[in-house]
């Protein structure tokens, strides 16, 4: 099968074009950076250099490709992960005009379904502490995250209503593994080896973590598996940040989090952070294993964090 990946050298990007190799696929990977393409063609990609928010570029690229299913994997986040900077404003517009310029190349290269990147974290934090894909996105997010909420609604409603296209949307847990904010050097390693990433309040707020390689597998069963529509893509172990935490900064070797309460966390972090370190929701897995058949290689963050910290 042709595939056509936009957003080729991202974290998820890269083990996602090397499992589709892997498996026979001919693939096309995208990259801002002319010296990014190197990587994709190392793993036998074709690389094409492209800015997905120059739609008629992308379409020439898209359509010279000819693919079959072409895989939505664009971000742009920054290197540092600072929840008071607006570090979602670039990623927000790929999701928003970057989608609607791939949807419309993908249309006119006669593409056949289209697999998109979201997130399985911005569901409604009412109820129960873990939600399958029919609960409700955030209605009233805080802060900057509203923006962000809305360029998720965008980016899936034009995947999932194009006419003329499968469309398919994997709601990732959150991220951990090789070129992650997790791994080491990575700015949550980071404040977690520093003691500046603490267990907040009650430490309830639920996360459902995604090891990339097990978000890149879900890439290729959803080629040509499931039907169109959402599926949340997570590992099997949603769990409070009190019990998640303490396990990953043992894995990586530093001293066990700290305990704030939250009004003092309020005054610090600001309440974006407090908000999502408390009341986030975790994310059922089930539909993903059913209908795409797809297995997480780390059903645990309780391994896996491990594992993927090991020099």
């Amino acid at each position: 099968m042709r595939v056509f990946v936009a957003g080729a050298s991202g974290a998820v990007g890269r083990p996602t074009i090397r499992r589709l190799v892997a498996a026979g696929h001919e693939v096309v990977g995208t990259t801002r950076r002319e010296e990014r393409a190197a990587e994709i063609r190392e793993v036998g990609a074709e690389a094409a250099v492209c800015d997905v928010l120059d739609a008629e570029a992308l379409r020439k690229v898209v359509v010279a490709a000819r693919p079959e299913v072409v895989i939505h994997a664009l971000t742009a986040l920054p290197e540092r992960f600072d929840p008071k900077s607006d570090y979602l404003a670039a990623t927000n517009r790929l999701r928003e005009e970057g989608t609607r310029n791939l949807v419309t190349a993908a249309k006119a290269a006669g593409v056949r379904r289209v697999v998109a990147e979201s997130v399985a974290f911005f569901y409604e934090p009412e109820g129960d502490w873990v939600k399958d894909e029919e609960a409700p996105l955030f209605r009233d997010p805080p802060g900057r995250f509203a923006a962000g909420r809305d360029a998720l609604v965008s980016m899936e409603r034009q995947v999932l209503e194009a006419e003329e296209l499968e469309g398919v949307v994997l709601r990732f847990g959150w991220f951990y593994g090789p070129g992650t904010y997790y791994d080491r050097g990575g700015s949550v390693a980071d404040e977690v080896e520093k003691r500046r990433y603490p267990v907040i309040g009650k430490g309830q707020g639920t996360f459902s973590h995604i090891h990339v390689d097990d978000a890149a597998a879900a890439y290729v069963a959803a080629l040509d598996r499931g039907s169109p529509g959402i599926y949340n893509v997570v590992d099997d172990e949603p769990a409070p940040v009190r019990e998640w935490l303490p396990v990953y900064a043992e894995a990586l070797g530093a001293k066990p989090p700290r305990r704030v309460p939250a009004w003092l966390a309020r005054l610090v972090a600001g309440k974006d952070l407090v908000a999502t370190a408390t009341t986030t929701r975790g994310a059922s897995n089930a539909k993903a294993k059913r209908e795409l058949g797809w297995q997480p290689e780390h059903p645990s963050w309780r391994q896996g964090f491990a594992e993927s910290l090991r020099a």
